[in-house]
């Protein structure tokens, strides 16, 4: 059954991308000793960006209200003000001037100088306004240059820091993105030339991959390998970190293009067009750029950079606030499961986490012991004589779900996302991945705890293929919208919604 209204309409008969776990590696010697050597996670630059920005003012602000302190004796907070607005106002107009951009840190002797220009037009700027002004009686004058000193002092330190991070990030190959190209013959080595030429240290290339066997795509272009076809790219990217896909065909070559994609935007990555080539001119804003190689862009990870960052903190703090708010009706509830029946009071089952990666995911156990179905082999329903009586209130209320608090803590699960389904999760002796055409495109963010479809009325029995159809409609339109807004709404319907539901059992 193909999901139309949310799966994107490319035109050409859908492709649904073979079920796929982190067990299941690509084929051929040289993927999977390339997809092993690059597992660990790139970190993305505006994350750098960011942290030496942030580092370098909270140094820069540190240093100075202490050197305040001990040499002027401020009378108020009010007198850190200017020290900490200098501070901010210095690393903010560094940020515009593009000082803390990644090629910029490992340029070390070259920042350090941007950086000591902006921190003395800044203070020059500062110390005319208080003085001229007699902003800060309290403060004395000589001050000053004890303040600029300090300043200068602290920035050479703090840049240097921030360069050996960067540096030994570098070596390490975690700044770099790592890309995989689709596609080989005269334009896979034309944009490997392109980017080896003007495309700067930004990207290094994995492999390539082509479905074709024959001349037109060799096992090796440019010292780079055929690591297999698409559908192996797929495969390889469960395994692989890999940050973004690079289709290099004719932009004329519609229906192929639209064939890849089809495979292809299921997976948690960026997808771009190479355009080097391309005779058609768009103005610059349509472009990315790797250096001076233009892309276009098709599709992007959602939640990526500080977005991950914001929801991450979001959903540790909210998660501990609630094990706490939460923990007498967690005791509670663990009593009762262990009166009701004899067995372990929680439940761990598989099931499919963030770009399928296999999770053990806990419950409060709502079955008899001896009847659980880890394997998720039969869907419970209404009057399961499988469940006993406290399960039966638990999974109504959803209590039976509280222990994932700990799995988000852990990391294997957000707060609001997907639901986590089980591995072997089936309607009418058909996967879902079977029945809905792009299902494991919900798999590009971490599942949840709740989320969009179940504050909707998606939860409890899946026993038509429309149930799960409508799971996966409201789950790719939670990605393709999330905001910590939207989180927040959905967390606070959901008890709400949970109660005045009558299909969970």
């Amino acid at each position: 059954m193909a999901l139309q209204e949310t799966s994107p309409d490319f035109g050409v008969p859908a492709a649904t991308p073979p079920a796929s776990t982190t067990s299941a590696t690509p084929r051929g010697d040289r993927a999977k000793s390339v997809a092993k050597a690059f597992s660990e996670a790139t970190i993305a630059p505006s994350l750098v960006s960011g942290s030496a920005a942030a580092f370098e003012f909270a140094a820069l602000t540190a240093v100075g209200v202490l050197m305040e302190r001990l040499w002027a004796a401020p009378a108020s907070l009010g007198d850190y003000l200017p020290t900490v607005g200098a501070s901010l106002l210095a690393v903010l107009t560094a940020q515009v001037l593009g000082a803390n951009e990644v090629p910029m840190l490992r340029r070390h002797a070259h920042r350090l100088g941007r950086l000591l220009g902006v921190w003395a037009a800044v203070f020059s700027l500062c110390a005319v306004v208080m003085i001229v002004g007699d902003l800060t009686p309290a403060l004395a004058r000589s001050w000053y240059p004890v303040w600029f000193l300090s300043g200068f002092v602290t920035l050479i330190f703090a840049a240097a820091v921030s360069a050996t991070a960067v540096r030994n990030l570098t070596r390490a190959g975690r700044l770099q993105k790592r890309a995989v190209i689709v596609g080989g013959g005269p334009l896979a080595e034309s944009l490997i030339n392109a980017l080896e030429t003007s495309g700067g240290n930004e990207l290094k290339v994995l492999g390539i991959f082509d479905d074709r066997n024959d001349d037109r795509s060799p096992e090796s272009q440019q010292g780079f390998p055929k690591l297999g076809n698409v559908n192996e790219l797929v495969d390889f990217a469960r395994v692989a970190s890999v940050d973004m896909v690079i289709v290099s065909l004719p932009q004329t070559a519609e229906v192929r293009i639209l064939q890849l994609l089809k495979k292809l935007w299921v997976l948690p990555l960026d997808i771009r067009l190479a355009a080097h080539s391309s005779k058609l001119r768009l103005r610059p804003r349509s472009y990315s750029y790797v250096g001076r190689v233009p892309f276009l862009d098709l599709f992007d990870r959602p939640i990526a950079g500080w977005d991950s960052v914001v929801k991450r903190v979001f959903d540790v703090t909210i998660a501990s606030l609630a094990i706490v708010a939460l923990s007498p009706v967690l005791l509670g509830t663990a009593i009762a499961v262990r009166l009701s029946s004899p067995g372990p009071i929680l439940f761990r089952q598989k099931r499919y986490g963030f770009n399928n990666e296999v999770i053990s995911v806990m419950k409060f156990r709502s079955m008899y012991n001896d009847k659980a179905d880890y394997a998720a082999s039969k869907v419970v329903t209404k009057g399961d004589p499988r469940v006993t009586p406290v399960g039966r209130f638990i999974r109504k209320t959803s209590l039976d779900e509280l222990p994932q608090l700990f799995n988000v803590l852990k990391g294997d699960l957000s707060l609001v996302g997907p639901r986590p389904h089980a591995v072997n999760a089936h309607t009418e002796q058909r996967l879902w991945e079977e029945v809905v055409d792009g299902y494991f495109a919900r798999h590009k963010v971490k599942p949840g705890v709740t989320g969009w479809a179940q504050i909707n009325g998606w939860r409890g029995e899946v026993d038509t293929p429309d149930k799960i159809q409508a799971r996966v409609e409201h789950d790719l339109h939670y990605i393709e919208n999330w905001s910590v807004l939207f989180d927040l709404y959905i967390l606070m319907l959901t008890p709400i919604r949970i109660l005045n539901q009558e299909n969970a059992y």
